[in-house]
């Protein structure tokens, strides 16, 4: 095969709420950390065993936005994107490294800012259709 393919998918929980930085030209970064579980059955004790992965995510621009506006810690969110590693040069002089998943979509699961009464997240792509006699709230989404 003579082409490449760097893609990511995953569906986990935010490990903290997204932190946004905010740049003179008028984009912004978002970051957050994503926790995947592998929950197995070790044979030989019968124990279940729970294995937590953790991605540092970033999204940009408008995505970034539209995350910290609605995702906070513990929300269960899909993404979609590829992995990024960047270098730097630490306090020490020495290299660093992170790979980070750049996310090119999302979808929200869960947040917790619907039980809480606060403004609803976008609806998700699998959610069920409304019948034309209940039609949908409206809200202020920008998209």
């Amino acid at each position: 095969m003579s082409g490449t393919l760097n893609k990511v998918m995953l569906i986990g929980h935010l490990g903290d709420g997204v932190k946004t930085h905010y740049f003179d030209g008028g984009g912004c970064i978002g970051r957050f950390p994503l926790a995947t579980n592998e929950t197995y059955t070790n044979k030989t004790t019968g124990e279940k065993v729970t294995n937590t992965e953790w991605h540092n995510v970033v999204v940009r621009n408008k995505a970034a936005e539209i995350c910290e506006k609605y995702l906070s810690k513990g929300d269960k969110v899909y993404i979609e994107g590829r992995l990024k590693t960047r270098k730097w040069q630490g306090e020490d002089g020495n290299d660093r490294y992170t790979t980070e998943i750049n996310v090119d979509e999302f979808t929200f699961l869960s947040t917790k800012n619907t039980s809480s009464g606060t403004a609803a997240p976008p609806p998700s792509s699998s959610a069920p259709e409304t019948s034309k006699e209940n039609p949908p709230p409206e809200d202020d989404l920008p998209f």
